[in-house]
């Protein structure tokens, strides 16, 4: 197998005839569209880092399947390890994207249909786990980037799949042939989607036995008949549009990317599709994705997180306050959360178990406390990092205003020469060089990164709600109810 390096990700998109809409038309060259291509430059990251020497124990694993060494990132977990090695990995890459690197949801749902499938096949005698075992294989072989797609419009969420006025609010079979099934929907939010060669799609909740339709789980390209895309706006994107722009994007190299993608009347051929009415199925599915993809985030956002905390330490030092005593705690603040996440993550990776299938699942309880916290503590870091850096971090001339050799001045300086002037920091760096700080910091706070940091982490892998739940199924009350009477020695 030949894994391929960032730049034949690349140029292996151009090959694909995915459909694209943004600002209300069609982008025919959606690789080299400025606003889309720092998306695009984060997941070739994924593949770039697995040929360095210093990052294969992480980047790189060994197929149980086939034997061969593949990205990690199309792996099966196989011990405790590879859960650990998982995290270590997402932080890695936070670290160099400051970014959301979008292939996590794909592995997550590898792993989550790994077992799933296996034991859908134990109680009803279907194929799906060879079928699925046929497609992971081709995407070791080709070293594919695939959309974990899984969250439904979902319409009145009062209502049941079934009771939907519009049916097409969660995705569904709407024919089944003799070779396959025509599906028709729309998975929105989906994270990477526009850069990922295929899309493995799967039910958004637990469903009854009037969801049988709704209940399914496939593959297909995507480029595939019927299916186009949405791109999703972001704050301050269109500053990547502008002549002069790169500082005042403020990571003008990497980017996240969500878009709505629609499912107009797509066949899905037998070989590619994992579950097919097996409703009973679908909610340990949703929850054992759910719970890969919330560890998941106890390594991304903590990689993020570092880089929030470097440019806040920088942003101080340019400012001059680096000594006082009150920003020096306010770094320890930041770190202490920070590295709580990680222990999060790297806690429901290490107590971690074997599933029917062999394939290992973490603790799910553990990840769900670990994705509570990531939607509580990214707030009061990126608070902090605001604190820190000032007003200047938001009211900022643009970069054409610095480079503006537009005169004004009594003595004939520019707008540029004013600027430069009225914004230099304490003398060890230029004037550019904190402007730079800035913008990274707004951009990782409150701009386009805010989707791959802050906001997502809210909402990204499910709700603070929809974590709350799982907390108490799993967190046995009961039990603990036993401990505190044998210790009472209460005895009914």
């Amino acid at each position: 197998m030949t894994m391929m390096t960032g730049a034949q990700y690349i140029e292996s998109l151009r090959k694909l005839n995915t459909r694209v809409y943004m600002f209300g038309e069609k982008i025919d060259n959606w690789v080299d569209h400025p606003i889309i291509r720092p998306s695009i430059n984060c997941v070739a990251m994924t593949y770039e880092l697995a040929h360095k020497p210093e990052y294969e124990d992480l980047m790189t694993a060994t197929s149980h399947m086939t034997g061969e060494k593949v990205n990690r990132f199309t792996n099966i977990h196989q011990n405790t390890e590879d859960l650990k090695k998982k995290v270590k990995m997402q932080r890695l890459l936070g670290q160099k994207t400051a970014s959301c690197f979008q292939r996590c949801v794909g592995m997550d749902a590898f792993n989550a249909e790994y077992s799933t499938t296996f034991e859908i096949d134990e109680k009803y005698g279907t194929k799906y786990h060879e079928n699925f075992k046929e497609f992971l294989k081709m995407v070791q072989r080709e070293d594919l980037t695939v959309d974990g797609a899984m969250t439904d419009p979902k319409g009145n969420r009062a209502k049941a799949p079934h009771d939907q006025e519009d049916l097409d609010l969660f995705l569904r079979v709407v024919e089944r042939r003799e070779d396959g099934i025509v599906v028709r929907g729309a998975k929105c939010h989906q994270t990477g989607s526009i850069n990922s060669h295929w899309h493995l799609v799967m039910p958004t909740i637990s469903m009854g036995p009037l969801d049988k339709d709704f209940a399914v789980s496939f593959a297909c390209p995507s480029d595939a008949e019927g299916m186009y895309m949405v791109y999703g706006r972001q704050s301050c994107d269109t500053r990547k549009l502008e002549d002069i722009s790169d500082i005042d994007v403020g990571n003008s190299q990497f980017g996240g990317q969500e878009a709505l993608v629609v499912f107009d009347d797509v066949f899905v051929p037998n070989e590619y599709i994992f579950m097919n009415g097996e409703y009973d199925f679908a909610g340990m599915l949703v929850e054992r994705f759910a719970g890969f993809h919330r560890q998941s985030y106890g390594g991304c956002k903590v990689g993020v997180g570092d880089v929030v905390i470097g440019a806040a330490a920088l942003a101080a030092e340019y400012n001059g306050v680096e000594k006082a005593s009150a920003v020096k705690d306010k770094l320890i603040e930041m770190t202490h959360l920070n590295e709580t996440l990680y222990s999060c993550g790297i806690a429901c990776s290490t107590e971690g178990h074997k599933t029917a299938s062999g394939g290992y699942i973490i603790d799910l309880l553990l990840a769900n406390v670990c994705k509570q916290n990531i939607t509580r503590f990214p707030y009061e870091i990126v608070r902090l990092a605001e604190d820190i850096a000032g007003g200047m971090m938001v009211t900022l001339p643009s970069q054409k205003d610095f480079k503006s050799n537009l005169k004004v001045g009594r003595n004939g300086e520019t707008i540029g020469d004013i600027c430069e002037k009225y914004f230099v920091g304490n003398g060890i760096c230029s004037t550019e060089e904190r402007i730079k700080v800035m913008r990274l910091l707004e951009n990782l706070c409150l701009g386009t990164a805010a989707v791959g940091y802050r906001t997502e982490s809210m909402h990204g892998a499910g709700s603070p709600q929809a974590q709350r739940i799982m907390i108490a199924r799993q967190g046995n009350i009961q039990g603990k109810k036993e401990l505190a009477k044998a210790i009472a020695r209460i005895e009914k």
